[in-house]
């Protein structure tokens, strides 16, 4: 497995710091942040969807959003603090990010076969700050996360 260099460690503070920011904004707490070669910031974004009633206003969506227009979307290197969904997974896949760093993929397991199969370097960091953040959300908040993800509620 390969190691994380000294910006990928900066853009999952970063992402972290962002899921720290949607869980005390009392939504899910997921985070991203994009860094371009030279490891600076060029995004920002933490899952919006119960903040803004925009079920696809997932982190990072927002991130990318947050980037603006850009024509070096093949340079930047995405962190997540969660393995992405599809919906996340297509938007890295569009841009052609070539790189994605994953917190943790213990407590949800998305489309990182997709990234592989679009040749994108993915690199899961097992980080115990992005396990323990998520796993006392879902504890708390099972229906909110199961929502999140797309489990059907009761009719």
């Amino acid at each position: 497995m390969q190691q994380l260099t000294e910006s990928d460690h900066v853009a999952l503070n970063a992402a972290y710091a962002e899921a720290l920011t949607g869980r005390d904004e009392g939504g899910i707490p997921i985070g991203s942040a994009l860094v371009d070669p030279a490891g600076e910031i060029v995004a920002r974004g933490h899952n919006l969807r119960v903040q803004s009633g925009d079920p696809t206003a997932h982190a990072e969506t927002v991130c990318i959003r947050n980037a603006g227009r850009r024509r070096d979307w093949h340079t930047l290197t995405l962190a997540s603090t969660l393995s992405p969904c599809a919906m996340c997974t297509g938007t890295a896949v569009l841009h052609r990010i070539p790189r994605v760093i994953i917190g943790e993929h213990e407590t949800f397991q998305g489309r990182e076969d997709w990234l592989v199969a679009e040749s994108v370097e993915v690199l899961v960091a097992h980080d115990p700050r992005c396990i323990e953040l998520m796993r006392a959300f879902i504890a708390e908040h099972p229906d909110l996360w199961n929502e999140d993800i797309g489990v059907p509620g009761e009719a």
